[in-house]
């Protein structure tokens, strides 16, 4: 039904709509995610100024349309500065944003993803984010119910061995498993034991860089083979 409403909200990515107009992707903590007009954002001298930028927390107040809503008024709570002054960090929030946008529905409530994406956010912008995008994306994919097994193997379920993993089967498996699976790969028991850590603990975690690159495609492969869909945005992270 048509009608004003409020909430808070991530911005997950922006798009041009006509000459002024902007189509804003917004993650809320009501409503999931929302797409909705920003009328007149691009003028110079747009009510809006800039505070409907990818990674900006902002209090909304939205009217409900049929198709697209319409954002009437917006103000910054958090604009997570040490995102944007550091192109590492800032290249992770956008994995974030990407990963939230894949693997939501629009209108469906999620507050704990909403939750983890701000927790992600702030750890990115207070200088601690090494480990931040792996985190996130296993702890967003068993939220989700894409939960990878990690404690025991995907195929057979014996507890010991792994040192493969497998999208089709669901998660890290033994040696054996792994032969019987084309796309399996291997993943030593060190970083599926970092999996695991990375699932349960806070954000902002250390590990061997190499090994967060490594866990992070693999989760990458994981994620894009149950989401049937490309996640640009992690390839890029591995370049």
């Amino acid at each position: 039904m048509p009608g004003l409403y409020r909430d808070e909200g991530i911005v997950l990515k922006t798009i041009k709509l006509g000459e002024a107009d902007r189509i804003v992707t917004i993650f809320t903590r009501s409503h999931g995610k929302v797409r909705a007009v920003a009328k007149g954002v691009r003028k110079t001298k747009s009510r809006f100024g800039g505070r409907l930028e990818p990674f900006t927390l902002v209090d909304l107040l939205i009217y409900r349309g049929r198709n697209l809503d319409t954002i009437t008024s917006a103000d910054i709570r958090d604009h997570f500065k040490g995102v944007r002054d550091d192109y590492p960090s800032y290249t992770c929030a956008c994995a974030l944003a990407e990963l939230v946008e894949k693997i939501t529905e629009e209108r469906e409530r999620a507050f704990s993803t909403y939750a983890l994406l701000l927790g992600g956010l702030q750890t990115l912008a207070d200088g601690r984010g090494d480990t931040v995008v792996p985190a996130f994306l296993v702890k967003l994919l068993s939220v989700s119910g894409y939960h990878p097994s990690l404690s025991v193997c995907a195929g057979c379920g014996r507890s010991g061995g792994l040192g493969g993993f497998s999208p089709a089967m669901g998660g890290a498996v033994c040696r054996n498993c792994w032969g019987e699976d084309d796309e399996a790969f291997r993943l030593p028991g060190d970083r599926i034991a970092l999996l695991a850590k990375l699932l349960v603990a806070d954000f902002g975690a250390s590990a061997d860089p190499t090994a967060t690159v490594e866990v992070t495609q693999a989760l990458r492969r994981y994620a894009e083979y149950h989401l049937e869909r490309p996640l640009r945005s992690l390839q890029l992270l591995a370049t």
